[in-house]
Formats: C-alpha cells, sequence, structure tokens
C-alpha cells in the first residue's frame, strides 16, 4: 500500500490580486516623490507669485530713485512721475553738500566694521562655551542673557549716556561702537547653531591630537561657525549701518554718522522732497555694494545652515 506525504511549500500562497496590490505604491504618493537628483518644478502660480515679491521688493528702491531724479515739485505732483527724470546728479551732489555726507559715511564704515567684527568674535566664543564646554551656572547665565532680550532699549539709554560722559567719550565714535560690541541675539544665534553643527567627536578628536583650547577655537569651532557667521555678520553689519536713535543722543552734529547726517536734510520746516530722497539713496548703495561683494558668501551661509538643520 502506498502512501502519498502533503507536499511543503516555501510559503505562504498568495493571491494575485492581493499581490499587485499591496506591491504598487499608492496612487498619491508617487506623484510626490523626490527621487536624488531631482528638483521641484513649479507651476505658473509659483512664478506668478515670485514676479509679484520680487517687484513689491524693488519697487521701494526704484521710487526712491525716481524722486530723486525730479524737482521737489515735480515729486508732489498727481499723480508722480513713475520714470526717473534728469536732475539726479544735481540733487546728489546737493545733498552731499548739504549734509557732509562724506564724513558721515566713513563714521558710518569704521562703526558697522568695528561692531560687525567684533559681534562676530565675541558671539561665536560665547556661543560654543554654551553650547559644547561644561561649567557650574551654565543653564542660569544662559537664561539671563535671554532674559536681556525682553528689556526695551530706550529703558537703557539715560545711564548708557552717563557712563559715556563719564568715561570722556560724548560726542565720539567710542561711544557708539562699545556698548553695541555684543549683543543677546548673537549668542542664542551661534549658541543654537553650533549645538547641532559641531560634534563633540571633532572636539574630542582634537583633544587627543593635542589641541589647546585656542586651537580648537581656530581649527575646528570657526570652520563648523562660518556659515552662521556670515548670516550673523550681514545681520549686525545692517543693523549697525541703519542704527538712528543712540548714534543721534551720543554724536554731535560734527561728528555723525550717514543716518544722523540723513536726519538733518529733513530738518527744515519744509524739507526737499527730492534732496531726502537723494541721501537715502546714497545711504542705500553702500549696502547693495557689500551684498553684491559677499552674496555669494552669504547666500551659502543661508543654504549650509539650512542642511545643517
Amino acid at each position: 500500500m502506498t502512501t502519498t506525504s502533503p507536499t511543503k511549500t516555501a510559503g505562504p500562497i498568495l493571491d494575485p490580486a492581493h499581490s499587485a496590490t499591496t506591491s504598487s505604491p499608492a496612487p498619491g504618493r508617487g506623484r510626490f516623490k523626490i527621487g536624488a537628483g531631482q528638483q521641484l518644478k513649479g507651476g505658473p502660480f509659483t512664478y506668478i507669485a515670485l514676479i509679484v515679491v520680487g517687484l513689491g521688493s524693488v519697487f521701494p528702491l526704484y521710487w526712491t530713485l525716481v524722486a530723486a531724479s525730479h524737482d521737489q515739485q515735480r515729486v508732489l505732483d498727481s499723480p508722480p512721475p513713475l520714470i526717473p527724470g534728469g536732475e539726479l546728479w544735481h540733487n546728489l551732489q546737493t545733498a552731499w553738500d548739504q549734509a557732509h555726507l562724506g564724513k558721515a559715511i566713513v563714521n558710518s564704515v569704521i562703526v558697522s566694521s568695528c561692531i560687525t567684527a567684533a559681534t562676530l568674535l565675541f558671539c561665536t566664543l560665547a556661543g560654543y562655551a554654551f553650547a559644547k564646554m561644561r561649567f557650574r551656572g551654565r543653564g542660569a547665565l544662559m537664561t539671563a542673557v535671554i532674559a536681556t532680550l525682553t528689556i526695551p532699549p530706550q529703558l537703557s539709554v539715560v545711564p548708557l549716556f552717563m557712563m559715556m560722559s563719564d568715561i570722556g567719550w560724548g560726542g565720539q565714535l567710542e561711544s557708539v561702537i562699545f556698548p553695541t560690541l555684543v549683543g543677546a541675539f548673537g549668542v542664542f544665534f551661534m549658541r543654537q547653531y553650533l549645538l547641532e553643527a559641531l560634534p563633540y567627536e571633532l572636539i574630542e578628536a582634537a583633544k587627543v591630537d593635542g589641541a589647546s583650547n585656542i586651537r580648537i577655537v581656530w581649527s575646528v569651532v570657526l570652520p563648523a561657525a562660518r556659515p552662521a557667521m556670515m548670516v550673523l555678520g550681514m545681520l549686525t553689519f545692517v543693523q549697525a549701518w541703519n542704527d538712528f536713535f543712540w548714534p543721534f543722543l551720543a554724536l554731535s552734529q560734527e561728528n555723525p554718522t550717514l543716518q544722523v547726517a540723513l536726519g538733518q536734510l529733513s530738518a527744515s520746516y519744509t524739507p526737499d522732497q527730492s534732496i531726502v530722497m537723494a541721501g537715502a539713496l546714497i545711504s542705500t548703495l553702500p549696502l547693495l555694494l557689500v551684498f553684491v561683494v559677499f552674496g555669494k558668501q552669504i547666500v551659502g551661509g543661508i543654504m549650509a545652515g539650512a542642511v545643517k538643520g
């Protein structure tokens, strides 16, 4: 008598319909799946939105150019002109002579450069200490630094002015530079960046190789923090260049920064708007020059920071 044993199968028998259903991706997911080397493509709405935003960003600068190239009567006409006129060079020369913008630009360059360089140095060092170094009271000190952001700057004007006068810096550029050598925002910004961008393994490897703390900062911390430093430097330079309130109180009319000197153009009872716009155009050109020269590094720093995040 012959018996037959049941045949062993390698696995469960699947329904072909069920297999096809489970193996194929969902219809809605494949359309938004981006592979390596592929880029997102924008539709017509994206280009329209970009054009509107771009025009809205450029229009204030264009209107400044238009107003600076006409006389006072033409600027106040209704409707106002939308095409540049032929008075641009005359208005620029008048604004330059009336407000003594040559010395003011030199002072603004000195003040903005010193503040930017000091902010990058001190904020990077402080951000590295709060992010990667262990010391007693680190959390309390960081909380105190962040808490200073809630204090309005107007509250410190009177004691700061008295302090600068006692030191003997009244009316001098030092009274504008030294109070802003380091800021709480810069310390917090660099700390948050270095928490993610600087691994502990790099610091430990440098210590194993015998590097000192100064060597670690120069060879490890600064290269890792360079993208964030470019962004912080741009923000600090623009803020220092456009600052008006404290320089107006601390400096004299004979030794002003650019923004304080431009305030003299509109100090009269009936200021000439075309001359005021010409002065505003002069104050904007150095910022445009800085962005043209360092734009690639600034954008690269922003993109590198986004990739790190």
